[in-house]
Order: C-alpha cells, then structure tokens, then sequence
C-alpha cells in the first residue's frame, strides 16, 4: 500500500467518525434504550443560510484561482491551526490546489449544491436531481466510500456515500475528482 493511500484511507476513516458523532437516531424511538428522539431540523444550528456551491466555485472562490490571487484577496488562509490552508468566510470548504490552482473544494454539511444536494442527502435523491451519474465503486477491502460522479462538462460534484446517503461532497474539476477516488486523497 503506497503511503499516499494509507493517508488517504486514514483521512476518510477521521472523516467518516467526525462525520458521525453526535448524530441523533433517526425513526422511531425505544422507549428502553436510552436514545432521544431527533432534534427538529434546525435545531442547534445557527439560523444562517447553506452556502451553495456550483460548477464554478463558491462565492467569491472560482476553480482555477491561483493560491496568490486568494491570498492576496484576503480569502485564502494559511495562519488558522487546521491541516491545511482554509478559506475565509468559507468553513465548511477545504481548498485542494495542484500547480497553484484551485482544482477542488472538499466540501462538509451545510455546503449544498444548487440542486440541494447536501450531507446526509439520500443517494436515491441525488439520482433523481442529477440526469447522468456515474457510479464508482471503492476497491473492496478498504474503508473507503462508494462515489457517485455528477459531471458537467471539464466539472463535476463527486458525491462519497455509505449506500444510503452523502457522507461528503467534492467539487471541481471532473478529471481531478475521478483522480481523487481512484488514487485517494484528502483535504489534510
């Protein structure tokens, strides 16, 4: 195993625990074990609304832009104690740049695509909001997601998923998103 892949295996198994804590059951509830019914939907988060990103980038943030030019606009951080640079005013967004440009957005809940695609989003769904998807299959034996890969064009939404929903949402560049699932790699 190339270390690349342990790394990138070792991101995702972080990923899918972070991912998971604190999630409250959903359906019904028994009475004897001890879980708590869900939480409204809403409740706990602040009231601000999902940012959206599209197949050009998020606001103020567009595939291909260069490191410097980020920098420069004040958008791109390299001071905050995170794995790697992050983007002002964009929390949810982790920035993947190869030869100094933006080539995907490592995207978290709330971040939404315009067609509502969100974590935790049914896989069924994001069949039905997408015409064409491709499916790709995480090599058996690892801890790695399933994909499905909207694309559009040189873009796409490379939706990673349990079987049932979203766990994560990578946008960008359709090339660099389908290298990504087949070699591995994460944000940090």
């Amino acid at each position: 195993m190339k270390l690349r892949q342990f790394v990138f295996i070792a991101t995702l198994l972080a990923a899918a625990s972070i991912a998971g804590s604190g999630v409250r059951p959903q359906g019904p509830v028994d009475a004897g074990s001890g879980l708590r019914p869900p939480d409204p939907p809403g409740a706990g988060r602040p009231a601000r609304p999902a940012e959206v990103v599209d197949l050009r980038g998020l606001r103020n943030v567009e595939f291909g832009d260069t490191e410097a030019d980020l920098t420069r606009r004040g958008i791109l951080r390299a001071e905050v104690d995170a794995c790697g640079p992050t983007l002002a005013g964009h929390e949810e967004a982790s920035p993947i740049f190869v030869d100094d440009r933006l080539v995907l957005l490592w995207l978290d809940d709330p971040v939404r695509t315009p067609e509502g695609v969100t974590v935790g989003t049914p896989v069924d769904q994001v069949r039905a909001r997408y015409a064409r998807v491709s499916r790709l299959d995480a090599p058996h034996g690892t801890y790695r997601f399933d994909g499905l890969l909207a694309r559009r064009g040189d873009r796409a939404y490379l939706f990673l998923h349990d079987g049932r929903t979203v766990r994560k949402i990578i946008a960008g560049y359709a090339d660099w998103a389908r290298r990504l699932f087949a070699e591995g790699y994460g944000p940090c």
